[in-house]
């Protein structure tokens, strides 16, 4: 197992952040795909879409045409808010990413490093959320190369977040990721993140049945415990 070591952002590691941030959002496409296509609401559309197609044109490949159409432009709707959500993110905060997290006392961004290459980066900042403003942190921009998964770099860079959140006297850390990063989602709930609502980005997106999920580590819970 290779080693790794953690450690605060560089400018030399600019492209290699924003590729491995763009690819890691990309993957998960499919996934999400798949999670659309599981849900009760899309069965029933694609049975209605190809019973009502069917009798109208009284001829079933028919019927099995407007299914494929319909497969195809659901695809297409759910690759495009990962695309969307990779764009906004190139064109905003990783546009500029020392300027983003390295010039307040607050935020700060991380990569993991293994053999001289980037293949983990983690970032905290203020919450987007005005309620949690001076509460919370926001763990954001978590992606770890496909290849280097399994290994504990998720779990170090997690860990660096709250150890980051807490020397700062915060009280927890906020986080949001979709439905569809199922090892996500454990990864959190294992570091001890707890799921405190859903919501969808959309009116398009509630219709795909796709969901964002926030989770919150209490801080202070935690120290009190220990």
């Amino acid at each position: 197992m290779a080693s790794f070591r953690v450690r605060q952002y560089r400018d030399d590691d600019y492209d290699a952040v924003r590729s491995l941030f763009a690819r890691g959002i990309l993957e998960h496409a499919p996934a999400g795909y798949r999670l659309v296509l599981r849900s009760a609401g899309a069965r029933l559309g694609l049975l209605v879409l190809f019973a009502t197609a069917r009798a109208a044109a009284g001829c079933w490949l028919l019927g099995l045409a407007a299914v494929a159409v319909a497969l195809g432009a659901t695809w297409l709707h759910v690759r495009s808010f990962s695309t969307s959500y990779v764009r906004q993110a190139l064109s905003t905060d990783l546009r500029d990413i020392a300027a983003s997290y390295l010039r307040s006392p607050d935020s700060c961004f991380w990569v993991a490093e293994a053999s001289g290459s980037v293949v983990g980066t983690v970032a905290v900042a203020p919450p987007q959320d005005p309620a949690e403003r001076g509460a919370a942190l926001e763990l954001k921009r978590m992606s770890v190369s496909k290849d280097y998964r399994g290994r504990g770099i998720a779990k170090s860079l997690c860990e660096e977040v709250l150890r980051f959140a807490r020397a700062r006297g915060y009280g927890a850390v906020v986080l949001t990721t979709s439905a569809a990063q199922v090892a996500a989602q454990r990864l959190y709930e294992r570091q001890g993140f707890r799921k405190v609502g859903t919501h969808s980005p959309s009116l398009l997106a509630r219709l795909l049945c796709f969901q964002l999920i926030h989770y919150r580590y209490d801080l202070h819970g935690r120290d009190a415990a220990s």
